[in-house]
């Protein structure tokens, strides 16, 4: 149903019917991420979902958004690979404990519903919903006249999902000898973006390149997911903010030690061309991008190779860049 927008408020610049006609254009591809679990909400502003099938539940929540990324989609007008994002950044932050993504919501705000931009956005979130096997049970989008430029929009997500007690990953496991597996990422993903402008200015750049800075973060929850029911995970990171440096070492115990074998692995070109134009030092870029390792994976030596086969048959690379050490 649209509805009517009451006189006095269509002339605040905000329009109901918009907003309505939206979501309804976009029903199609946001019912194609429903699971078993999503019950009926008969249209009001929430989103049911029955857990089912659990004897020890252990329920795992992140919230995030894409950040300064979504300049180059503003003037790129492509915003189906942030949409991507937003739901990558947050299902790749409860993976590391073994979750899985039951559902997920958006918040979009906007100063004007500008169907072509955002369509494309919720297309994206759903298309990154059926990859990380979520629902998108719900969301928000609000019109806010006079707060965005025209064009412009914000966008965020917030993702619910479960692992059992017994199968929770959380690092007390880690142990001398085990290895650290770091898997390719897809480029830079979403974080470091307000350093990428300033060394690629949006409107400056050739459209090749852009097309590489917009690539969609990689989503690991399968590969993870599928990881963790065949072999003993002891620790998983997911590298974002505060680069391939701090991130891989996040969830190993402080009583353990590790290393990180730098040249271990292939640094993509893209950031090599960010470290020669930004007179940056490896050790600012290791800092702030994930380097081409987007997730990193804490396991027992004698498992490497079978996981890394698993992985090749999920075409998701990966390289031995590190250990735990006494």
């Amino acid at each position: 149903m649209i509805r009517k927008n009451p006189p006095s408020y269509a002339k605040s610049g905000v329009s109901f019917s918009r907003a309505d006609r939206l979501i309804q254009n976009a029903l199609p591809f946001i019912q194609r991420t429903r699971r078993p679990e999503v019950l009926k909400n008969l249209g009001r502003f929430a989103g049911l979902f029955q857990l089912k099938k659990y004897r020890h539940p252990i329920l795992v929540s992140s919230t995030d958004g894409v950040g300064t990324k979504l300049r180059y989609a503003f003037a790129t007008h492509r915003h189906e690979e942030v949409g991507i994002d937003c739901v990558a950044m947050n299902v790749n932050d409860i993976v590391t404990f073994g979750a899985e993504p039951l559902f997920f919501l958006d918040y979009v705000a906007t100063g004007k519903i500008q169907g072509g931009a955002l369509m494309s956005l919720l297309r994206g979130i759903s298309r990154g919903c059926r990859e990380a096997g979520c629902a998108l049970i719900s969301g928000e989008t609000a019109e806010m006249p006079g707060f965005y430029a025209d064009g412009e929009y914000d966008v965020a997500g917030f993702v619910v999902g479960v692992v059992e007690k017994e199968k929770l990953i959380d690092g007390k496991g880690v142990a001398k000898g085990d290895v650290i597996l770091g898997l390719a990422s897809s480029g830079i993903h979403s974080n470091g973006f307000s350093l990428v402008r300033k060394i690629f200015p949006e409107r400056r750049t050739p459209p090749s390149l852009l097309k590489k800075i917009l690539r969609p973060t990689r989503i690991y929850v399968k590969p993870i997911l599928s990881l963790a029911k065949r072999f003993p995970l002891k620790a998983v990171s997911h590298i974002t903010g505060g680069g391939l440096a701090n991130r891989v070492f996040q969830n190993i115990p402080s009583k353990r030690h590790a290393v990180l074998y730098e040249k271990s692995w292939p640094v993509p070109l893209i950031f090599l061309e960010i470290e020669k134009r930004g007179k940056l030092s490896r050790k600012e870029m290791l800092s702030i991008f994930n380097m081409g390792i987007g997730m990193s994976v804490v396991c027992r030596r004698k498992d490497v190779k079978e996981i890394q086969r698993t992985l090749r048959s999920f075409r998701i690379s990966s390289w031995v860049i590190g250990e735990v050490v006494s």
